[in-house]
Order: structure tokens, then sequence, then C-alpha cells
């Protein structure tokens, strides 16, 4: 006797998004990549369309502070130049993406100036084919200049700026919207704040398909369960008809290298290279089965344990 599972259809859609330019297109890059356009829960096949993997972002972090020692002695020396890193992330370890991170612009730190930056984003845009992702230090006034730089001298090029925050996204939002780029929205786990940020850069006059989530993706030990309902329920909310909500999600799962379980000294738990590995891999595992369209990832052996994953759920173009 034959079993039929019953299956569940939305009425809504994921939006699908570009991200990348090619000559074509008025870019460089070698490829444009599209995330999103799904209309069921992530890889679910059987019952919906899932015309897009998820995309595996690696970051590249312009300042060894936020580096942790074992990630230098694990991935290597590569680690202290920005664009051998972004070169290394396309060239050796398959990267979708790259995120470049201006850490160091932060006024409290290093306070490197906005023609560094500027320079910096050129010479990843000249050295690698992949499109990429650039982020701001996180401080409002600092940003709005280094964001406008890097949008002028990104044209084209369809890159993704980030974050735009509640209190701090107009001069990113217009920065974005210059040159033709997307914006890459943050919440700090909210889906009010979620939905609120859209409907804001939306009023700004940003399009909903230049848009991607971030809704804050916490690490394995620190709050995950409570990130993973939140990526679900803003990933059924859009499926269910809600077009505010409809944008495709990108989790960060670099923050697991912050995770105390990963990186304290405690021999009965074994390396803590391996626990950090382990511990992205699993944080990333997380957010593409609750619904995440990107991860941003930082050690290669967790985006090939991921991949391995993927493969194994169908996930996998």
């Amino acid at each position: 006797m034959g079993f039929d599972a019953p299956k569940e259809k939305y009425p809504g859609r994921i939006r699908e998004v570009v991200i990348g330019a090619t000559k074509d297109q008025g870019g460089t890059r070698s490829k444009s990549l599209k995330v999103g356009g799904s209309n069921g829960l992530q890889f679910h096949k059987f019952e919906s369309e899932m015309p897009h993997r998820p995309l595996v972002v690696m970051d590249v972090v312009d300042t060894m502070r936020v580096v942790p020692e074992q990630l230098l002695s694990s991935i290597g020396p590569v680690v202290k130049e920005p664009v051998e890193w972004a070169k290394a992330c396309e060239r050796d370890w398959g990267a979708d993406i790259c995120v470049v991170k201006l850490q160091s612009a932060n006024p409290e730190e290093e306070n490197r100036s906005v023609a560094e930056c500027e320079t910096l984003v050129k010479d990843v845009l000249k050295s690698v084919s992949i499109p990429i992702m650039v982020y701001g230090c996180g401080f409002e006034e600092k940003d709005a200049k280094v964001i406008e730089a890097v949008s002028n001298v990104s044209k084209g090029e369809r890159i993704f700026l980030g974050l735009a925050e509640e209190k701090a996204y107009k001069s990113i939002a217009a920065a974005s919207m210059a040159n033709a780029h997307g914006i890459v929205a943050f919440s700090n786990l909210d889906i009010n704040l979620a939905k609120q940020m859209n409907i804001l850069l939306m009023d700004f006059g940003v399009k909903p398909e230049n848009i991607i989530m971030d809704p804050l993706m916490a690490a394995l030990g620190m709050g995950l369960e409570y990130s993973y309902s939140v990526i679900e329920r803003l990933r059924l909310g859009a499926l269910l008809g809600d077009p505010v909500l409809q944008m495709p999600l990108v989790c960060d799962c670099s923050c697991a290298w912050a995770a105390p379980e990963a990186l304290e000294e405690n021999p009965e738990r074994g390396k803590r290279e391996l626990r950090g590995i382990y511990w992205e891999t699993m944080t990333a595992y997380a957010a593409v089965v609750a619904g995440a369209d990107l991860v941003v990832m930082r050690h290669p052996q967790a985006v090939a344990k991921l991949r391995a994953a993927l493969a194994d759920l169908g996930g996998v173009a």
C-alpha cells in the first residue's frame, strides 16, 4: 500500500536577489549570484521549489585585533594580509562571496582613514573575481564616510553594504542607492524590528530586491536556539504572505569563534582549534536549516564540513 506524504503549499515566496555584476552587467565579477526564490521551507524540495542553494560567504577582517590566535595558527599568516586572505577565500577555499569587514576603521581602536579603507576594497576587487560584500566598523559617523567612499570605488560591481541598523541606516542606504548596490539590514533578534528595518529602508527609497536581512545569529551554546526560532519565524512569515519579510536572510556564523566553549583552555574537551571548527560548522548548519540563504564563515575546514552536510540535504546545485 503506497503512502503519499502530505504537502504544504504556501502563498508567499522569498524574493530573488542578485549579488555581484559581470562585465555584461557593468561590473568585473566572474559571475553574479542569486539567492532566495524559494516558496517553501528550506530543503523541502518534495513540496516546494528551492532554485538556489545556500551560499557560503567567507569573511576577511582587516585587523588582527579580532582574529583568534588559533585561527592564525590554523589558517596561517595569510590572515595578516586582507588582500591575500581574500585571494585564499576564492582560490583555495571555494567561497561563493567574500565579505570585507572594515573593523580597523573603528575610531576607538586603530582609526584607519577613509582613504585606506577605500584602497583596501579597491585592491580586493582587483584581486578576486567573486562578488563581495563590505561591512563598516559599527560607528555611525565613521561608517557614513567609509561606506560612501566604498560605494563610489565599487560602482557597477553590485556589492552589498552593511550593516544598516534602525538608528544608523540613512547614510548606508543613500550610498547603496547612489551606485546601484545592495544593502544588509541588521536587526537584533527581533522579528518586529527586522520588519521595521525593511519598512524604513523601502520608505527611504531602497528597492526590496536590493535588501538582504541579517537577524543576528548567536553561536552554538550562546543562544542559538533563540536565533533559530527567530530565523524560522521570519521565514514562515514570508512564506505565509507578508511581503515586507520576503527578503533573503544572511547569518554571520563567524561569531562561533567568540564562544567560550570554543575558545577556553580545557584539555578534557580536546584542541581549541578543532572545537572552533566544529562550533562554527554546527552554528552554520543550524542557520541554513532554519532558513538562511547565506552564511558568513571563517575557517576553511568548517566550510568544507558545511558543504558536505548541504550535499547530504540535497542543497548543492
